[in-house]
């Protein structure tokens, strides 16, 4: 059965850093694209970052282009998302998401097969 756990959430001051982390199971990694989304309180899950199953392509957001880095290791079957200068519009629960079909970017969540469970990431002001 496939399994995608996301961990590394928290609350962070403003300008300040976290680091993401999606575990997954269940499944040969390195076939599949991977992207982090994160949806706020009453709005859509949106898209955040993607990495192709190499990892040699990577996809941001405009909004967090310069910010955020996203990077895998298929040795480890995990995927990671480090977010930098982070600003309290980035307060969202954050989720991990896997994609067998492509073409890479997809960008859109019905992309998607398979999702973790979310991490909370609550930035102050």
């Amino acid at each position: 059965q496939v399994k995608l756990v996301e961990s590394g959430g928290g609350l962070v001051q403003a300008g300040g850093s976290l680091r993401l982390s999606c575990a997954t199971s269940g499944r040969t990694f390195s076939w599949y694209d991977m992207a982090w989304f994160h949806q706020a309180p009453g709005k859509e899950r949106e898209f955040v970052a993607a990495i192709s199953r190499s990892g040699g392509r990577t996809y941001y957001a405009d909004s967090v282009k310069g910010r955020f880095t996203i990077s895998r290791d298929n040795s480890k079957n995990t995927v990671y998302l480090q977010m930098n200068s982070l600003k309290p519009e980035d307060t969202a629960v954050y989720y991990c998401a896997s994609d067998r079909h492509g073409p890479f970017p997809v960008r859109g969540a019905v992309g998607y097969d398979s999702w973790g469970q979310g991490t909370q990431v609550t930035v102050s002001s």
